[in-house]
């Protein structure tokens, strides 16, 4: 069994350095230069929040915890008696406070703490005076103004009124203060307890500090737990613990390092005495994923540490359940925009990126470090990893957290994500998580996409930094550009990864290397980036360069999504998520527990009001983050993102407007849980025996996005989406359709199921495609909106499985607007953004006379949503026999259809005449396509093995 006194690290670290060596950096640069040294003690307000990511330079180079130039200054406000072990001598314990600038903390000492720091400065003042060298001599210059003596409370002293005795400490104390070497010393540094992170401006208040004995073990992860809770299992350490206003940690306080970071959250509680500890004196701090137990000397100085932690607690927002069991309360006057499609969004991120000055948090399901974010690009200036490897040169701390796929299932290669941004700059630090086997993960996902910046504006949505994300509102088909870039050359990549950012003893020599010349460049997608996934799934991404379909004879599928911009306390919100989820795989993962991957702390709150830039066109909303998340994929539970999809739909008045990638739901209670779908059927429901107009918009893609020949009948994985979101929305007793049987014929008035085509003329012949809705989004009554990644199934909504993000904004403001004929006052973002969809979809910008300021008026929808949608299909249908459609009824129908002329091959010219009275993008969904067929995966196949919840 370890003694208390030795340095217990997490066993997994032997393991994992013996592959350091491996790695390209295995360590960050510990040099601190001049300059930086300087950056840090020039500032009297605080510390810059950068001090976290160099605590180990910090110790080594001897930088002072107390601010230099900023006088500190101590008042003994008043006494407490107190019994000593010999149940005899009453002694005295004395509150100091102590204030340093715009920090203020309070710290309780006996007299015996002033003798042991006085003996301790006199100490050194002796040694120095010993010891005749040069570079000692102004200290001890500065030592002799020390006194010999502190003041003696002792003998006749003890007759002294209390207010005496403190006043003379106080005077001592603030005497050795105005001294700079006492003040900096380490024993004055305890006896005030200050550390490193004390005066960080951004970790909020100064706290609460002190040297502590933890235990080890406590956690409520799987696997990270010795069997049972003997003593004998566990190791106690010396540690320095820190607490702040939403979280604690302990740290290594010689090596300046941290051990580990506790959030505040529902969960979190302190508990005092050894029913609850099993040690004499200990004090046990709960949250969902630990059971931190600390050994205190004495059964006052363990109620003092849980009196402190529950004072500084007090105020966190995060120790309750907020709005729709979440994490996080609505922020109000929170600047916040949204964005449809990739283009302005890609756009925005890179100058936000441009902006960071401390850190970078990234998270995708997919991660293309070749993505251009501004285009057409004649250089790599906005490649993404040419930008985060900018950044990281320029002290950026760049962290970011990919999903680790089944390789058999997916090809998005996270490995070749991972080591190309790794192998960059040591500042850039990349997770994968989970671990499937070790995990017993294999059907979820990480799919949040998000991207915080200094804690202070996260973008969030459904759009990844990976290739075929990026569009505008012209949805174009083809990309031929008018030059042709250089020649591609490409060296093999090695085959090698472990998941520890490995690549061999010198990857610059082997690793995957494309150059490609973009001068005069006019393409917008270049390489793996003009896909049709449908087509041809992506594959060699480690090629990125190289074309993944012709692109003189395929079109390109394009990509419908949304996304939306926080700044903030929301921001704040955002990037405290993936601190919790960095933190929590950084525990969990063996590999990542050595020191080259830090432990992340989260901003205070109190200081989120202010974000270092703002980006341009951001109005004010409150708006609230939510999540889906369960043990496996963050350590907690919550599906936030579902009650709020269920409350915006049962309290909306007038409309609600979806598009999502899925739409998948009912309960059945046997293989769907999500109530999505029978919220929408209540309201309806109620809105026809109020007699009360109320339309749904829903818009979703016209296929699955899984590859597969369409013509005869697509792959099982599209087929099995299919059957679930036609028995969500037509077929079967529990689809919404036939839920609303009392209304017969009349449900067409109140709800309306869509996708989106387009089409263009490639290569002197005319072509079409579906545009891929990927977006995540709900929109209700012109005044609220939600915005995420998740769909609407239950992978995303139900918590237990994929983890999601969220944005839930509602307009603060009000102006005149029309909703059912009369005068309505509408949120301002909200209504710009459904005019925005509405307007692109209907095709206004030809269309003039199109009048989309009323969202439920009979003519825009029926007339100009409706019969436009049922109109272009007709069209399409009859140029290119186009899949799917309502007259293929089962695959013998299937068959015919496909082998017949298609009026764009015989006619092109009628063809072109027909396609002319297209209006807009909208196509009706074909409730009737292949609806005399049973579309689940045969039982013999891969997929018809796999679980449903696979495809739910």
């Amino acid at each position: 069994m370890a003694t208390m006194d030795e340095d217990i690290e997490p066993p997994s670290q032997a393991s994992a350095a013996q592959t350091l060596d491996k790695r390209r950096f295995s360590r960050d640069h510990r040099v601190l230069n001049r300059d930086e040294i300087d950056n840090l003690l020039a500032t009297t307000a605080g510390r810059p929040f950068n001090v976290i990511h160099r605590l180990p330079e910090l110790k080594e180079e001897g930088i002072p915890y107390l601010i230099p130039g900023l006088p500190i200054t101590c008042r003994v406000d008043n006494t407490e008696r107190y019994t000593t072990r010999s149940k005899v001598h009453i002694g005295t314990l004395y509150t100091v406070t102590l204030t340093h600038g715009q920090f203020h903390w309070t710290v309780k000492r006996k007299y015996k703490h002033f003798e042991d720091l006085h003996r301790d400065l006199y100490n050194h003042r002796m040694m120095i005076h010993l010891l005749p060298i040069g570079k000692f001599a102004k200290e001890r210059q500065q030592l002799r103004a020390m006194p010999e003596e502190m003041p003696s409370l002792r003998g006749n002293q003890r007759r002294r009124m209390t207010s005496s005795k403190m006043k003379h400490l106080e005077e001592y104390l603030n005497g050795l203060l105005e001294n700079r070497i006492c003040r900096n010393h380490h024993s004055m540094s305890d006896f005030l307890s200050v550390g490193t992170l004390s005066f960080i401006t951004d970790l909020g208040p100064k706290g609460l500090e002190g040297p502590i004995f933890k235990r080890s073990g406590g956690h409520r992860i799987q696997g990270l737990n010795c069997i049972g809770h003997h003593q004998f299992c566990f190791r106690w350490s010396r540690r320095w613990l820190v607490v702040k206003d939403s979280f604690l940690m302990y740290m290594n306080r010689d090596k300046g390092r941290i051990n580990f970071v506790l959030l505040f959250d529902p969960e979190f509680q302190v508990k005092v005495g050894r029913a609850y500890t099993d040690t004499k004196y200990g004090v046990c701090i709960e949250n969902f994923t630990r059971n931190l137990i600390i050994k205190c000397s004495s059964y006052r100085q363990a109620h003092w540490w849980s009196h402190e932690i529950n004072r500084l607690a007090a105020t966190c927002h995060f120790l309750k359940v907020q709005r729709f069991e979440g994490f996080t309360p609505p922020r109000d006057s929170t600047l916040t925009k949204w964005y449809v499609n990739g283009c302005d969004y890609f756009a925005d991120l890179a100058e936000a990126l441009e902006q960071a000055k401390e850190e970078i948090f990234i998270t995708d399901w997919w991660l293309s470090p070749e993505v251009f974010l501004k285009r057409p690009a004649t250089d790599n200036f906005w490649r993404l990893d040419e930008v985060l490897k900018r950044k990281a040169e320029q002290g950026v701390k760049v962290c970011v957290l990919l999903y680790k796929e089944v390789e058999l299932a997916l090809g998005i290669n996270s490995g070749h994500s991972k080591r190309t941004l790794m192998d960059m700059h040591p500042n850039i630090k990349v997770m994968r998580h989970p671990d499937h086997v070790s995990s017993v993960v294999f059907l979820w996902a990480h799919h949040e996409k998000m991207v915080a910046i200094d804690q202070s504006v996260a973008f969030v949505g459904g759009i990844d930094l990976a290739f075929g994300r990026w569009d505008d509102k012209q949805y174009r088909l083809i990309d031929l550009g008018s030059t042709e870039p250089a020649k591609i050359v490409t060296k093999p990549e090695p085959k090698e990864d472990t998941d520890n950012g490995l690549a061999g003893p010198n990857p610059s020599d082997n690793e995957a290397e494309e150059a490609v010349d973009l001068t005069g460049n006019t393409k917008l997608w270049l390489g793996k980036d003009y896909s049709n996934f449908i087509c041809k799934d992506w594959v060699q991404l480690d090629r990125p360069f190289e074309d993944n379909i012709d692109r003189t004879r395929v079109p390109r599928m394009p990509w419908r999504d949304l996304s939306a911009v926080l700044h903030g306390r929301a921001a704040r919100d955002v990037a405290r998520h993936f601190i919790q989820r960095w933190n929590f795989s950084k525990i969990f993962k063996n590999k990542y527990k050595d020191h080259f991957y830090p432990y992340l702390l989260p901003k205070s709150h109190c200081s989120g009001d202010t974000p270092s830039f703002t980006v341009p066109g951001c109005k004010k909303a409150k708006v609230q983050v939510l999540r889906s998340a369960d043990r496996w994929s963050g350590g907690t539970c919550e599906n936030s993102i579902l009650n709020a999809y269920l409350h915006t739909i049962e309290n909306s008045q007038h409309y609600i407007y979806i598009e999502n990638q899925f739409f998948i739901s009912c309960t059945d209670g046997k293989t769907v849980y999500n109530g999505i779908g029978d919220a929408i059927v209540n309201r309806i429901l109620r809105a026809y025996r109020e007699q009360k107009k109320y339309r749904v918009f829903v818009v979703i893609p016209l296929l699955p996005g899984f590859e597969g020949d369409v013509s005869t009948g697509g792959g099982n994985a599209m087929q099995a989406i299919l059957h679930f979101t036609y028995r969500t929305i037509c077929r079967g007793e529990q689809s919404i359709l036939s839920r609303l049987s009392e209304m017969e014929d009349r449900w067409t008035e109140y709800i309306t199921f869509c996708g989106l085509r387009t089409r263009a003329e490639l290569s002197q012949s005319l072509v079409t495609e579906l545009i891929y809705v990927h977006s995540k989004t709900l929109i209700a009554d012109d005044r609220c909106y939600i915005i995420g990644s998740a769909n609407i199934n239950d992978r995303s909504m139900l918590g237990s499985r994929d983890s999601e993000l969220a944005v839930f904004v509602e307009d603060e403001e009000r102006i005149p607007s029309i909703m059912g004929g009369e005068e309505y006052q509408a949120g301002p973002i909200t209504l710009a953004l459904r005019k925005e969809c509405f307007s692109v979809l209907l095709g206004v910008a030809s269309e003039p006379s199109i009048k989309i300021d009323d969202p439920i008026s009979d003519d825009l929808f029926f007339l100009w949503w409706n019969s436009a949608a049922k109109l272009n299909a007709t069209i399409y249908n009859k140029v290119f026999c186009c899949l799917p459609c309502n007259t293929v009824h089962n695959l013998q129908e299937l068959k015919e259809y496909t082998s017949q002329e298609r009026l764009c091959d015989t006619d092109p010219e009628k063809a072109k005449e027909e396609l002319k009275a297209v209006q807009g993008l909208l196509v009706h969904f074909p409730l009737k396509y292949m609806c005399e067929e049973n579309l689940l995966p045969p039982l013999g196949t891969r997929e018809g093995m796999a679980p449903v919840g696979l495809w739910t």
